[in-house]
């Protein structure tokens, strides 16, 4: 069952679902309606103590550009890979 309220320009869309269980979580589908894409990383939050109201908010990823401590890593793991490079087949052949 869907219901659509409109309130100052915003639809609000609002659909019955089922909390079932995957594993060892309970879980709530999202309706392609709502626009949220498989493999998409959200916020689930409970907005009140006294309702039982959650959000789910997309999260944005933030683009950041590779600073120095990137570029130092990089060089680091390289050489640690470089210098322990027997050790670690021996270890990956174990």
């Amino acid at each position: 069952m869907t219901e659509q309220k409109f309130c100052n320009n915003i639809v609000i869309t609002m659909q019955v679902q089922t909390i079932f269980q995957a594993g060892n979580s309970d879980v709530v589908a999202l309706p392609k309606e709502l626009g949220f894409k498989r493999g998409e990383k959200v916020i689930v939050e409970k907005t009140s103590d006294s309702e039982d109201v959650v959000t789910i908010k997309k999260v944005f990823a933030k683009k950041t550009k590779n600073s120095a401590s990137d570029a130092e890593f990089k060089r680091w793991l390289n050489n640690v890979l470089e210098e322990d490079a027997e050790i670690l087949d021996e270890l990956a052949n174990r």
